[in-house]
């Protein structure tokens, strides 16, 4: 069997690492020629200035996104009897974090045009047992901060954001993290900021929250050897942070990267509106840091997703969909009882959105060729219908 040669990567590290690779050596030869590999010098570095350009004032760092979120939430006194608010339409992460601190997770659905929560459905379902609502800032763009502060003080709600794809994200004059009592972030590698493996963080404005943060993910240790609670170990490598600490100036510039070639899409593709070809919403303006870059294939389309993503596959450009099973219909958590049907936004998404390249360094060619790709296979499909 031939091999596909691959002419627009879904992301491509390299681009990224190529122009820095000195300051990436340097970093990592730092650790190493310090020895101090766990809770080293770089962690506390890099915990004070991804705190610091998020508008949060203490970063804490953890293994994991999933860790930054189950910790964070645990560190947030939110436990079991406790019911939490979040989206249907989010990677299972958010939902997994929920559950493991023993809260009952209410899902409610999106809005179709920018999928991220449907702050009207969530306000149907609080209760007396309500106590936070996870906003998702989803492929780079952020919930309202406005909104999420009105919904937060009429339900007198704790906001705790998951914003692992919105590094620096802004809208209304926030910044991802800094909206409610914390936030967690991932640096899995191919995020806006990524590691070379896996790291989490939570930030906060809250000393306590940071302080039982800190240690909850270290043995539940105060000091050493003196654990006041049951904590665990989840600790972001010195080597991941040194990484971290090193890409962080840059982000900015790649974010930037990001929106500009964003908008060339939405421009490209602009033409293909009419045959059911539509980019999901920006609401957010220059403050949309598109972690991912996504449009759906409308009801109107005469072409299938699966159908526009192999011919783009076989043409040797990569895809994506994120996700394509809500958080609902996974089978591993069927037993919370939600039915297909439950949230018809986040299930017709599901069935609609594709993922096309973005990363900074992706090419106005490249884009174009995408583009170019798309439009041949929708007005070969046309033809063909012409023809019968």
């Amino acid at each position: 069997m031939n091999k596909i040669a691959v002419r627009v990567p879904f992301v491509d590290l390299n681009l990224q690492h190529q122009p820095i690779q000195n300051q990436l050596k340097q970093a990592i030869s730092g650790v190493l020629n310090r020895g101090d590999f766990i809770l080293g010098k770089a962690v506390a570095d890099f915990e004070t200035a991804f705190a610091i350009a998020s508008g949060a004032e203490y970063g804490v760092g953890v293994a994991s996104g999933t860790d930054a979120i189950a910790l964070g939430l645990q560190a947030c006194n939110i436990g079991v009897g406790d019911e939490v608010i979040l989206p249907a339409n989010t990677f299972v992460a958010t939902l997994i974090g929920v559950l493991r601190v023993g809260a009952k997770p209410i899902l409610v659905d999106c809005d179709p045009q920018t999928a991220l929560i449907d702050l009207a459905a969530a306000a149907k379902v609080v209760t007396a047992q309500t106590k936070a609502i996870i906003p998702v800032h989803l492929y780079g763009q952020m919930v309202s901060p406005k909104q999420l502060l009105d919904f937060a003080a009429t339900h007198k709600l704790l906001i705790f954001e998951d914003a692992a794809q919105a590094h620096l994200a802004e809208r209304e004059g926030y910044r991802a993290g800094s909206v409610g009592i914390a936030a967690a972030f991932s640096f899995y590698p191919s995020k806006n900021l990524g590691a070379f493996g896996d790291g989490g963080m939570l930030i906060t404005k809250n000393p306590e929250i940071a302080q039982k943060m800190v240690r909850l993910r270290n043995y539940g240790a105060a000091q050493k050897y003196v654990h006041v609670e049951p904590g665990t170990n989840s600790r972001l490598d010195t080597l991941q942070a040194a990484v971290l600490l090193a890409k962080l100036p840059h982000l900015q510039q790649w974010n930037g990267d990001r929106n500009s070639i964003a908008q060339q899409y939405d421009t490209e593709l602009a033409p293909l509106a009419a045959a059911g070809i539509i980019p999901i919403q920006n609401h957010s303006s220059a403050g949309h840091v598109y972690h991912l870059y996504v449009i759906k294939i409308d009801d109107t389309c005469s072409v299938e997703r699966q159908q526009i993503q192999d011919k783009l596959t076989a043409a040797g450009i990569q895809t994506g969909i994120h996700y394509p099973i809500p958080c609902h219909l996974q089978p591993a958590f069927t037993y919370l009882g939600y039915q297909q049907g439950d949230f018809p936004q986040s299930e017709k998404l599901a069935k609609q959105i594709l993922s096309l390249p973005m990363y900074p360094g992706l090419s106005s060619s490249q884009i174009k060729e995408v583009v170019a790709e798309i439009t041949s296979i929708m007005s070969g499909e046309q033809q063909q219908l012409l023809s019968v």
